[in-house]
Protein backbone atom coordinates (compact mmCIF):
# COMPACT_ATOMS: atom_id res chain seq x y z
CA UNK A 1 0.00 0.00 0.00
CA UNK A 2 1.75 3.29 -1.10
CA UNK A 3 1.73 6.33 1.50
CA UNK A 4 -1.10 7.98 -0.53
CA UNK A 5 -3.64 5.13 0.11
CA UNK A 6 -2.36 4.79 4.21
CA UNK A 7 -2.91 7.83 4.37
CA UNK A 8 -6.41 8.47 3.44
CA UNK A 9 -7.16 4.99 5.13
CA UNK A 10 -5.68 6.66 8.56
CA UNK A 11 -7.92 9.90 8.12
CA UNK A 12 -10.79 7.80 6.94
CA UNK A 13 -10.61 5.70 10.10
CA UNK A 14 -10.17 8.28 12.62
CA UNK A 15 -13.33 10.12 11.20
CA UNK A 16 -15.19 6.82 11.52
CA UNK A 17 -14.10 6.38 15.16
CA UNK A 18 -14.71 9.87 15.80
CA UNK A 19 -18.08 9.69 15.00
CA UNK A 20 -18.89 6.77 17.77
CA UNK A 21 -17.12 8.98 20.54
CA UNK A 22 -19.44 11.47 19.23
CA UNK A 23 -22.47 9.96 20.63
CA UNK A 24 -20.63 10.68 24.51
CA UNK A 25 -20.78 6.89 24.65
CA UNK A 26 -18.13 5.70 23.10
CA UNK A 27 -17.46 2.44 25.71
CA UNK A 28 -21.16 1.23 25.11
CA UNK A 29 -19.71 -0.11 21.35
CA UNK A 30 -17.34 -2.32 23.26
CA UNK A 31 -18.96 -5.49 24.07
CA UNK A 32 -16.54 -8.72 24.46
CA UNK A 33 -19.43 -11.14 24.34
CA UNK A 34 -20.49 -9.79 21.20
CA UNK A 35 -17.03 -9.93 19.48
CA UNK A 36 -16.66 -13.54 20.67
CA UNK A 37 -19.90 -14.57 19.11
CA UNK A 38 -18.65 -13.29 15.71
CA UNK A 39 -15.13 -13.68 15.70
CA UNK A 40 -15.46 -17.80 16.96
CA UNK A 41 -18.52 -18.64 15.01
CA UNK A 42 -16.73 -16.92 12.24
CA UNK A 43 -13.29 -18.91 12.50
CA UNK A 44 -14.82 -22.39 13.22
CA UNK A 45 -17.12 -21.46 9.87
CA UNK A 46 -13.37 -20.36 7.88
CA UNK A 47 -11.98 -23.89 9.20
CA UNK A 48 -14.69 -25.84 8.41
CA UNK A 49 -14.59 -24.25 5.20
CA UNK A 50 -11.07 -24.77 4.09
CA UNK A 51 -7.83 -26.47 5.03
CA UNK A 52 -5.49 -24.95 7.10
CA UNK A 53 -2.98 -24.64 4.68
CA UNK A 54 -5.31 -22.87 2.26
CA UNK A 55 -5.81 -20.41 4.90
CA UNK A 56 -2.52 -19.52 5.36
CA UNK A 57 -2.09 -18.97 1.91
CA UNK A 58 -4.89 -16.31 1.51
CA UNK A 59 -3.73 -14.11 4.47
CA UNK A 60 -0.34 -14.56 2.81
CA UNK A 61 -1.67 -13.66 -0.98
CA UNK A 62 -3.23 -10.63 1.16
CA UNK A 63 -0.07 -9.16 3.02
CA UNK A 64 1.84 -9.50 -0.62
CA UNK A 65 -1.17 -7.35 -2.24
CA UNK A 66 -1.09 -4.55 -0.03
CA UNK A 67 2.91 -5.02 0.30
CA UNK A 68 5.00 -2.24 -1.54
CA UNK A 69 7.09 -2.57 -4.61
CA UNK A 70 5.06 -3.77 -7.36
CA UNK A 71 6.54 -3.78 -10.68
CA UNK A 72 4.69 -1.24 -12.69
CA UNK A 73 3.65 -1.71 -16.66
CA UNK A 74 6.43 1.09 -17.62
CA UNK A 75 9.30 -0.44 -15.87
CA UNK A 76 8.32 -3.67 -17.27
CA UNK A 77 8.45 -2.03 -20.94
CA UNK A 78 12.10 -0.49 -20.18
CA UNK A 79 13.18 -4.06 -19.18
CA UNK A 80 11.96 -5.48 -22.14
CA UNK A 81 13.08 -3.03 -24.85
CA UNK A 82 16.70 -3.21 -22.98
CA UNK A 83 16.64 -6.74 -23.45
CA UNK A 84 15.46 -6.59 -27.31
CA UNK A 85 18.44 -4.52 -27.58
CA UNK A 86 20.66 -7.15 -25.91
CA UNK A 87 19.26 -10.16 -27.83
CA UNK A 88 20.51 -8.16 -31.29
CA UNK A 89 24.20 -6.98 -30.02
CA UNK A 90 25.17 -10.20 -27.94
CA UNK A 91 22.72 -12.67 -29.82
CA UNK A 92 19.96 -14.40 -27.50
CA UNK A 93 22.31 -17.06 -25.42
CA UNK A 94 23.42 -13.41 -23.96
CA UNK A 95 20.18 -13.45 -22.21
CA UNK A 96 20.42 -15.96 -20.01
CA UNK A 97 22.65 -13.92 -18.18
CA UNK A 98 20.02 -11.30 -17.69
CA UNK A 99 18.34 -12.68 -14.84
CA UNK A 100 19.25 -9.93 -12.87
CA UNK A 101 17.64 -7.57 -14.87
CA UNK A 102 14.61 -10.02 -14.54
CA UNK A 103 11.48 -8.35 -12.51
CA UNK A 104 9.74 -11.35 -11.99
CA UNK A 105 9.86 -14.90 -11.79
CA UNK A 106 7.01 -14.75 -14.60
CA UNK A 107 9.95 -13.18 -17.38
CA UNK A 108 12.62 -15.49 -15.84
CA UNK A 109 11.10 -18.19 -16.67
CA UNK A 110 10.31 -16.51 -19.84
CA UNK A 111 14.00 -16.02 -20.84
CA UNK A 112 14.62 -19.69 -20.06
CA UNK A 113 12.21 -20.29 -22.47
CA UNK A 114 13.86 -17.99 -24.91
CA UNK A 115 17.75 -19.31 -24.32
CA UNK A 116 16.18 -22.47 -24.92
CA UNK A 117 15.21 -22.05 -28.32
CA UNK A 118 11.24 -22.85 -27.83
CA UNK A 119 8.97 -21.81 -30.53
CA UNK A 120 6.74 -19.13 -30.77
CA UNK A 121 3.76 -21.65 -30.43
CA UNK A 122 5.68 -23.41 -27.07
CA UNK A 123 6.55 -20.04 -25.18
CA UNK A 124 2.82 -18.78 -25.65
CA UNK A 125 1.18 -22.69 -24.54
CA UNK A 126 3.67 -22.71 -21.44
CA UNK A 127 3.54 -18.41 -20.35
CA UNK A 128 -0.50 -18.65 -21.05
CA UNK A 129 -0.23 -22.23 -18.84
CA UNK A 130 1.18 -20.45 -16.14
CA UNK A 131 -0.63 -17.16 -16.26
CA UNK A 132 -4.33 -19.55 -16.33
CA UNK A 133 -3.36 -21.34 -13.01
CA UNK A 134 -1.99 -17.95 -11.63
CA UNK A 135 -5.62 -16.13 -11.97
CA UNK A 136 -7.42 -19.62 -10.52
CA UNK A 137 -4.68 -19.54 -7.32
CA UNK A 138 -5.29 -16.07 -6.71
CA UNK A 139 -9.08 -16.51 -7.24
CA UNK A 140 -9.40 -18.67 -4.67
CA UNK A 141 -7.88 -16.37 -2.32
CA UNK A 142 -10.11 -13.88 -3.36
CA UNK A 143 -13.33 -16.70 -2.98
CA UNK A 144 -11.86 -16.71 0.64
CA UNK A 145 -12.42 -13.79 1.56
CA UNK A 146 -15.78 -13.15 -0.36
CA UNK A 147 -17.40 -15.92 1.65
CA UNK A 148 -15.93 -14.60 5.11
CA UNK A 149 -17.46 -11.27 4.26
CA UNK A 150 -20.46 -12.75 3.32
CA UNK A 151 -20.45 -14.96 6.90
CA UNK A 152 -19.51 -12.18 9.23
CA UNK A 153 -23.19 -10.09 9.26
CA UNK A 154 -24.83 -14.09 9.51
CA UNK A 155 -22.91 -14.56 12.89
CA UNK A 156 -23.63 -10.85 13.89
CA UNK A 157 -27.08 -11.92 13.34
CA UNK A 158 -26.59 -14.60 15.57
CA UNK A 159 -25.70 -12.60 18.11
CA UNK A 160 -28.32 -10.49 18.14
CA UNK A 161 -30.60 -13.57 18.32
CA UNK A 162 -28.71 -14.89 21.29
CA UNK A 163 -28.93 -11.59 23.04
CA UNK A 164 -32.43 -11.24 22.37
CA UNK A 165 -32.76 -14.67 24.01
CA UNK A 166 -30.92 -13.88 27.19
CA UNK A 167 -33.12 -11.02 27.51
CA UNK A 168 -36.24 -12.84 27.39
CA UNK A 169 -35.19 -15.21 29.78
CA UNK A 170 -34.79 -11.93 32.20
CA UNK A 171 -37.65 -10.08 31.18
CA UNK A 172 -38.62 -9.61 34.92
CA UNK A 173 -34.56 -8.82 35.70
CA UNK A 174 -33.44 -5.13 34.55
CA UNK A 175 -29.87 -5.99 35.68
CA UNK A 176 -30.30 -8.79 33.14
CA UNK A 177 -31.95 -7.20 30.38
CA UNK A 178 -29.51 -4.62 30.59
CA UNK A 179 -26.87 -6.54 30.23
CA UNK A 180 -28.29 -8.46 27.12
CA UNK A 181 -29.38 -5.20 25.33
CA UNK A 182 -25.57 -4.45 23.97
CA UNK A 183 -24.65 -8.02 22.94
CA UNK A 184 -28.36 -7.77 20.95
CA UNK A 185 -27.44 -5.14 19.03
CA UNK A 186 -23.87 -4.72 18.54
CA UNK A 187 -22.84 -8.25 17.94
CA UNK A 188 -25.16 -7.15 14.51
CA UNK A 189 -22.81 -3.95 14.44
CA UNK A 190 -19.25 -5.79 14.65
CA UNK A 191 -20.44 -8.56 11.98
CA UNK A 192 -21.48 -5.36 9.37
CA UNK A 193 -18.06 -3.91 10.23
CA UNK A 194 -16.04 -7.14 9.71
CA UNK A 195 -17.64 -7.84 6.60
CA UNK A 196 -17.53 -4.06 5.05
CA UNK A 197 -14.84 -2.60 6.38
CA UNK A 198 -12.56 -5.18 6.40
CA UNK A 199 -12.85 -8.54 4.30
CA UNK A 200 -14.58 -7.16 1.26
CA UNK A 201 -11.68 -4.44 0.72
CA UNK A 202 -9.42 -7.46 0.90
CA UNK A 203 -10.99 -9.59 -1.59
CA UNK A 204 -11.87 -6.25 -3.87
CA UNK A 205 -7.42 -5.52 -3.68
CA UNK A 206 -6.64 -8.98 -4.08
CA UNK A 207 -9.45 -8.85 -7.54
CA UNK A 208 -7.45 -5.56 -8.18
CA UNK A 209 -3.92 -6.74 -7.75
CA UNK A 210 -4.49 -9.73 -9.61
CA UNK A 211 -5.82 -8.14 -12.74
CA UNK A 212 -2.78 -5.93 -12.83
CA UNK A 213 -0.50 -8.79 -12.34
CA UNK A 214 -2.13 -10.28 -15.13
CA UNK A 215 -1.85 -7.40 -17.63
CA UNK A 216 2.04 -7.10 -16.70
CA UNK A 217 2.78 -11.04 -17.49
CA UNK A 218 0.32 -10.52 -20.95
CA UNK A 219 2.95 -7.97 -21.90
CA UNK A 220 5.88 -10.11 -20.63
CA UNK A 221 4.32 -12.68 -23.28
CA UNK A 222 4.21 -9.82 -26.06
CA UNK A 223 7.46 -9.04 -25.03
CA UNK A 224 9.36 -12.56 -25.23
CA UNK A 225 7.77 -13.65 -28.50
CA UNK A 226 8.47 -10.59 -29.83
CA UNK A 227 12.41 -10.88 -29.25
CA UNK A 228 12.02 -14.66 -30.19
CA UNK A 229 11.08 -13.60 -33.45
CA UNK A 230 14.19 -10.96 -33.22
CA UNK A 231 11.42 -8.35 -34.12
CA UNK A 232 12.55 -4.74 -35.10
CA UNK A 233 13.02 -3.05 -32.01
CA UNK A 234 11.22 -0.06 -32.98
CA UNK A 235 8.10 -2.02 -33.52
CA UNK A 236 8.70 -3.90 -30.47
CA UNK A 237 8.19 -0.56 -28.46
CA UNK A 238 5.60 0.29 -30.66
CA UNK A 239 3.56 -2.87 -29.48
CA UNK A 240 4.02 -2.74 -25.90
CA UNK A 241 3.46 0.84 -25.79
CA UNK A 242 -0.07 -0.14 -26.61
CA UNK A 243 -0.22 -1.78 -22.52
CA UNK A 244 0.41 2.09 -21.50
CA UNK A 245 -1.82 4.26 -20.27
CA UNK A 246 -1.43 7.49 -23.20
CA UNK A 247 0.79 9.29 -20.12
CA UNK A 248 3.15 6.48 -19.82
CA UNK A 249 4.12 6.21 -23.49
CA UNK A 250 5.98 9.58 -23.93
CA UNK A 251 9.03 8.95 -23.93
CA UNK A 252 9.69 5.24 -24.27
CA UNK A 253 11.19 5.93 -28.45
CA UNK A 254 14.37 8.32 -26.71
CA UNK A 255 14.47 5.54 -24.04
CA UNK A 256 15.06 3.04 -26.55
CA UNK A 257 17.78 5.09 -28.55
CA UNK A 258 19.25 5.42 -25.05
CA UNK A 259 19.65 1.76 -24.18
CA UNK A 260 20.84 1.10 -27.88
CA UNK A 261 23.47 4.04 -27.40
CA UNK A 262 24.41 2.42 -24.73
CA UNK A 263 24.94 -1.14 -26.01
CA UNK A 264 26.50 0.30 -28.86
CA UNK A 265 29.23 1.96 -27.07
CA UNK A 266 30.07 -1.41 -25.28
CA UNK A 267 31.20 -2.87 -28.65
CA UNK A 268 33.17 0.32 -29.64
CA UNK A 269 36.41 -1.42 -28.18
CA UNK A 270 37.26 -2.41 -30.75
CA UNK A 271 34.82 -3.01 -33.46
CA UNK A 272 35.42 -5.33 -36.64
CA UNK A 273 33.67 -4.53 -39.76
CA UNK A 274 30.72 -7.27 -39.06
CA UNK A 275 29.84 -6.08 -35.50
CA UNK A 276 30.05 -2.15 -37.02
CA UNK A 277 27.18 -3.38 -39.81
CA UNK A 278 25.15 -5.02 -37.06
CA UNK A 279 25.78 -1.63 -34.75
CA UNK A 280 24.66 0.57 -38.20
CA UNK A 281 21.98 -1.97 -38.53
CA UNK A 282 20.46 -1.80 -34.93
CA UNK A 283 20.65 2.08 -34.54
CA UNK A 284 18.59 2.28 -38.04
CA UNK A 285 15.76 0.21 -36.32
CA UNK A 286 15.24 2.79 -33.61
CA UNK A 287 14.91 5.71 -35.84
CA UNK A 288 13.01 4.09 -38.83
CA UNK A 289 10.38 6.24 -37.42
CA UNK A 290 13.06 9.40 -38.46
Amino acid sequence: MNRKNLAGVVISLIIFIGSFLLTGAAAAYWNVAALLVVVSGLTAAMFISYPVSHVKNAFKVAKNAYANGRISSEEIVNTLLDLSVKSKVDGVLSLERSEAKATSSFLKNGLILLVDNYKEEEIRETLNAEMAFFNLRRQQSERFFQTLARMAPAFGVAGSVIGLIGLLMGINDTAVILKNIPVAFISTLYGLVLSNLLFSPIAENINFSTRSELLNQKLVLEGIVAISKEQNSYKLERKLASFLSPSEREGKTETLRRITREYVQRRKQPVEPADAEEEKSLMSDVTEAA
